[in-house]
């Protein structure tokens, strides 16, 4: 492709990717985005956790444990947007992969890649002002007793704010939606979907935390839809691309919009 070629695919790319509701991350490179994701869109999901969670009031080299990082990109972002010490951790990726990337970012200096199994959290009491995880709380944190057991990792008065995939409404009984039955089916994981009342009941009941937020993201499954297209278009993976347009098939076939995202932050007491 020439170079007036790319430009002009790359433009192409940002203008459809622009999003009145995230401006942080319209500042991103849309290419960068695509090629280092792992679902939906992480940037615009931490971007919406951002006010909640109080990132903004968090004093500059306050440190942040981004739980569940994937490609690293919500770590380069909390870095670049909230001059905060980020420790990005990971099961899937490896700390080599991603400390290639925080480096190409500039952030090499204030993020620090680890390896780490949710349940096996390499840090003492108190070491962090605030957890973040987008998009992959809901693989661990549907148990009952995870949620004390990352929180103490915050200093008191410190904040867990999580997003994740979620219905808008809790499931009555044991089946699922009937017209999305074919899909429970096909990937049980959908049963760690759950409703924002869901997860106030969950960690509140905890007594770990007191709740402060937990609400659904209007109109997500557009959000979620557009960047799945876009992605189904774009993605160097082709594993990504095959997920990205089952994605844009589960989308199509919510034809009653009760998938979305839930966002989920509480203060420790």
């Amino acid at each position: 492709m020439s170079d007036i070629a790319s430009r002009t695919s790359n433009d192409h790319l940002t203008d459809r990717l622009t999003h009145p509701r995230y401006p942080r991350s319209n500042a991103y490179d849309a290419r960068w985005t695509i090629e280092n994701q792992m679902g939906p869109n992480a940037l615009w999901l931490l971007e919406w956790l951002a006010p909640a969670l109080g990132l903004e009031q968090l004093p500059p080299g306050a440190r942040v444990l981004d739980l569940g990082c994937g490609r690293a990109m919500t770590s380069v972002f909390l870095a670049k947007e909230y001059d905060v010490q980020v420790v990005a951790a990971d099961l899937w990726i490896k700390p080599d992969e991603n400390a290639a990337r925080i480096a190409e970012a500039g952030v090499a200096d204030r993020v620090l890649p680890v390896f780490a199994e949710a349940h096996d959290l390499p840090f003492g009491a108190g070491s962090f002002d605030a957890i973040v995880s987008v998009d992959a709380y809901q693989y661990f944190g549907t148990n009952d007793l995870y949620l004390p057991t990352v929180t103490r990792l915050l200093k008191p008065g410190g904040r867990i704010g999580v997003v994740v995939p979620a219905l808008r409404e809790e499931i009555d009984g044991v089946e699922p939606p009937e017209h999305l039955k074919e899909y429970w089916r096909k990937d049980p994981g959908f049963w760690a979907f759950h409703s924002p009342a869901w997860w106030r009941r969950q960690w509140t009941r905890t007594g770990a935390v007191e709740v402060e937020t937990a609400d659904w993201l209007e109109d997500g499954w557009r959000d979620w839809l557009l960047w799945s297209e876009v992605c189904a278009e774009e993605s160097p993976s082709e594993f990504m691309a095959d997920m990205a347009r089952w994605s844009v098939e589960l989308m199509h076939a919510d034809e009653e919009h009760v998938l979305g995202f839930a966002r989920v932050v509480g203060r420790r007491l």
